[in-house]
């Protein structure tokens, strides 16, 4: 579980950029110095109106991706950047949230899919799963170009890698099909190892491999020593130590996240995409993960089976994969923003 104009983002944009911050004020800087000369001392316009609320209403509320795209991951960048990524083909869209405009940053190729996005702001790169392929890739955010390419294991349709989170010294992977976590390690500064350097940890203690999809989406402690992944097939959220894979059922008290598919952090609240219900739970989180106490579900009628969601401001962006809908050159995708 995003920023510049809708081209490229600059250095110093990237240095801004938010992942997974409660508000980004970088975002409002514009309409804040057009509002200025109408404020009162409170801090609101002097219509009444919040000026978060007024920057947001600026955005637009559906984003179009292209015809017959086929997404299912999004990840905020630089800027007011966004980032989607396809299933036809590995292709990999950038678009600008404040203007609605984009284009391919990576184009697609044969045998190219991707799944789950994570946009790492520190190295100004973009983390990409790639399904069945066994696969994960890494680009250069701002040029498209691949940096490595690691095979995790074998292609197979016994594998999915569906979703990852970048820590500090990490980056990790869910495989929706199977009970473990594969590790990329990091070296001094983020440095990208050996293809051959990667980890697999079984994902032990209170874990359940069920029939179908189940690891999905996963996100990290601050400090990257606890992971919480969602299981799609029963709905159990875990928290899991990222040395050892050992999980543990995160008390959700009687409630299950039913479809849960994507997962975002900020702060101490976890939304939880649940893409056929067409929900994002919005989880508040007790100080060690072990808890949580389940709010009412964010909704829009614009959703159509989203699958992964992004933060930008007061926003979230959630992307439709409309995957009730039979995919076609022609059949249309995009990007839902929702008040958070």
């Amino acid at each position: 579980m995003t920023r510049p104009p809708a081209a490229r983002p600059t250095a110093a944009h990237a240095h801004r950029s938010l992942r997974r911050v409660g508000l980004a004020t970088a975002a409002f800087a514009t309409v804040a110095l057009a509002a200025c000369n109408d404020r009162s001392p409170t801090g609101l316009a002097v219509s009444g109106i919040p000026t978060a609320a007024r920057a947001a209403a600026q955005f637009p509320d559906r984003i179009p991706l292209p015809n017959g795209f086929l997404p299912e991951g999004v990840a905020s960048g630089p800027g007011s950047t966004f980032y989607a990524g396809s299933r036809r083909d590995g292709a990999i869209y950038s678009g600008d949230l404040r203007t609605g405009e984009g284009a391919l940053l990576v184009a697609g190729e044969p045998g190219g899919f991707a799944v789950g996005l994570e946009y790492d702001q520190q190295r100004d790169r973009l983390w990409v799963a790639g399904g069945a392929t066994g696969t994960v890739s890494v680009y250069d955010a701002s040029t498209g170009e691949r940096l490595a390419r690691f095979q995790l294991t074998a292609p197979s349709p016994e594998t999915f890698l569906n979703d990852l989170v970048v820590t500090r010294d990490a980056v990790y992977v869910t495989d929706s099909r199977d009970d473990v976590l594969y590790r990329i390690p990091l070296g001094p500064g983020g440095a990208l190892p050996e293809p051959g350097a990667v980890e697999a940890l079984s994902l032990g203690g209170d874990y359940r491999q069920l029939a179908g999809l189940n690891a999905n989406g996963i996100e990290a402690s601050p400090n990257g020593k606890t992971l919480l992944v969602i299981n799609s097939a029963n709905g159990t959220l875990y928290r899991v130590d990222a040395a050892t894979g050992v999980a543990a059922v995160v008390d959700l008290g009687g409630a299950t996240l039913t479809n849960g598919d994507g997962l975002l952090l900020v702060g101490r609240t976890l939304y939880v995409v649940q893409n056929r219900l067409n929900q994002i739970a919005v989880v508040q989180l007790g100080p060690d993960y072990a808890t949580g106490a389940v709010g009412p579900a964010i909704t829009s009628p614009a959703f159509d089976v989203p699958t992964t969601v992004a933060a930008f401001g007061g926003s979230l962006y959630a992307v439709n994969a409309r995957f009730t809908t039979p995919p076609t050159p022609a059949t249309s995708y995009d990007v839902v923003r929702v008040d958070r």
